[in-house]
């Protein structure tokens, strides 16, 4: 019986199909001063909810922003978790959700798009006019992800999200804490995350047997809406995956895009 080697390096007899290592087979790799990260984000968290009350957790339930719930809710901070659901979101995400509300000490918060402005984008505009142009998808998340973010965010003093420098060239100097927007929104935004690696957030998800969403275990690194995230190829970079027929500069929603940016 003759052997055949997979493309993650992993051998199996021709007669079984390989099988793929999982995201946390993958990517658990702690950088050497993970523990120190560990401390300063746990440190970060009980801050924010100790001096910055109201405050809320976004999470679209990638593996950043499920490290994050799981030590909200491990340091049993009063922090709620919020979740944008588009209406486009895919079958994997929505189960992780139900599980995340199922299990979650944290109040888990969902926002829907005012569905009245979602009917007259696909009557008006088309479902999948978000590839003929950047302007026609950035009013998609206009209306589906910065309309229900407002909503979400009204009457808060700061939010947490899971922005890491990593994750692409726009996010390099995301700081530990972002002021720059409290003179005009009042809201200070937490990036507890921001530097750790990509092995960090991993090793943080196995170590502790965090549930997290099985795309990621068929390469999807970053996953948003259906018709906008794909899964991506060796040599990639991380967000090469969202609203990939755009330009590099304009591959962000709006969520995390200053004004004037």
């Amino acid at each position: 019986m003759s052997e055949t080697s997979s493309l993650d390096g992993s051998y199996a007899s021709s007669a079984f199909k390989p099988q793929r290592l999982s995201a946390t087979e993958l990517h658990a790799k702690p950088s050497a001063d993970y523990a120190t990260k560990l401390a300063t984000t746990q440190a970060l968290l009980q801050r924010a909810a100790a001096e910055f009350q109201p405050l809320k957790q976004a999470s679209s339930l990638g593996a950043e922003d499920v490290v994050i719930t799981h030590l909200i809710n491990a340091l049993a901070l009063d922090i709620p978790v919020f979740v944008l659901e588009t209406g486009r979101l895919h079958a994997e995400t929505l189960e992780l959700l139900e599980r995340t509300e199922a299990h979650s000490r944290a109040p888990i918060q969902v926002y829907r798009p005012q569905h009245e402005a979602v009917i007259a984008f696909v009557r008006d505009k088309g479902q999948n006019s978000i590839y003929d142009s950047i302007a026609l998808r950035k009013e998609c998340c206009g209306i589906r992800k910065m309309e229900p973010l407002a909503r979400a965010l009204a009457g808060q003093k700061a939010w947490i999200t899971g922005l890491r420098r990593e994750q692409s060239n726009a996010r390099a100097e995301v700081p530990l804490i972002d002021e720059s927007e409290v003179a005009t929104k009042g809201l200070t935004k937490f990036n507890p995350l921001a530097d750790w690696t990509w092995g960090d957030v991993w090793h943080y998800i196995a170590q502790n047997q965090v549930d997290y969403n099985p795309l990621h275990d068929q390469f999807f690194p970053s996953i948003g809406c259906v018709p906008c995230t794909r899964a991506i190829s060796l040599g990639e970079e991380f967000r090469a995956g969202r609203w990939w027929w755009e330009d590099e500069a304009a591959k962000e929603c709006g969520l995390h895009v200053k004004a004037g940016g």
